[in-house]
């Protein structure tokens, strides 16, 4: 598994919040739900993304806007037009003032807006993302990127109305498949961090995914040389140069990012955690995520539940 892969494998959507809007201008909206990962798909008409810290951004039909959260932002049919509506944590929305529009804009199933019949309509989705390895995937992005979305849009958008048994898991589907499909394309198109494009080669990237589908194999850089078939000295020195770090520099920071997301798991020990990411004990895995994340796994773990 590559660590694009991982941004949906484990933390991928489960339950998202998945909304429909339809706005006639003109219409803003204040959104400070504080949410990780938020897609915007536009299936009809043009909107504004504007963060409070940027530009605005134009996103057309048929693109998808991705939002890097919790830092709020103004969605709108202008860039001038001044918000109207808030969007609250927990998908509240209410006036400036504060009164709830929920019943007002209820418009059926997975719909909302200021008129049926509006020019603008577009498809939210919102992740509640939370883990070490989703965290560093998503700081390789900007805070905020558009691309095309391609057919998965009218699919979503086909999806997000139906009121069928099952269908949160089939939106859940529909909206990791579209995210994957956009950040795919984003990074194909931008400059990418040294681990993705290093995905790409025959050697590193075999090797790559060795390391990640199996962490807690007893790893060293002569034998996972060995495996992808070149010298140990040509594996270090293609790995480092591709991926800007060592293979086993590499391995270790997968491991302790794989043990900090499995120590918030109800249940786990720190000597079950160990020996699922490679450590040959407790004492081990403590030693390693101390020197690496100054704190201990128990720290750790008692930091995630407050």
């Amino acid at each position: 598994m590559d660590r694009l892969a991982a941004l949906l494998d484990g933390p991928r959507a489960r339950g998202a919040f998945v909304l429909r809007s339809i706005m006639d201008p003109p219409w803003s909206l204040r959104i400070q739900d504080e949410a990780p990962l938020t897609l915007v798909a536009m299936t009809r008409g043009v909107a504004w993304v504007t963060p409070d810290s940027g530009d605005p951004v134009r996103v057309g039909q048929g693109d998808v806007a991705i939002m890097r959260g919790p830092e709020p932002y103004t969605v709108a049919d202008d860039p001038a037009t001044p918000p109207q509506i808030v969007i609250h944590p927990g998908e509240r929305c209410t006036t400036l003032d504060g009164e709830s529009l929920y019943q007002a804009m209820d418009l059926g199933v997975r719909t909302w807006g200021n008129s049926a019949a509006g020019g603008t309509v577009m498809i939210t989705g919102t992740y509640q993302l939370e883990g070490e390895i989703t965290r560093r995937l998503l700081e390789a992005l900007p805070a905020l990127l558009v691309e095309p979305g391609g057919p998965v849009i009218s699919l979503l958008g086909a999806e997000v109305v139906r009121d069928e048994p099952g269908q949160e898991a089939v939106l859940d589907r529909l909206l990791d498949l579209l995210l994957i499909t956009v950040l795919r394309s984003w990074f194909a198109a931008h400059e990418a961090p040294g681990w993705y494009d290093a995905m790409s080669d025959p050697v590193v990237g075999r090797a790559m995914r060795m390391l990640h589908n199996n962490p807690a194999h007893p790893w060293t850089v002569a034998t996972l040389a060995a495996e992808v078939g070149v010298s140990r000295a040509s594996l270090a020195r293609r790995f480092t140069e591709l991926v800007g770090e060592p293979p086993m520099a590499f391995l270790t920071d997968w491991r302790l990012a794989m043990a900090a997301d499995l120590l918030r798991e109800p249940g786990a020990t720190i000597g079950s955690v160990a020996r699922k990411v490679g450590y040959g004990s407790p004492f081990a895995l403590s030693a390693a995520f101390k020197r690496v994340r100054g704190v201990s796994p128990r720290e750790h773990r008692a930091g995630a539940d407050r």
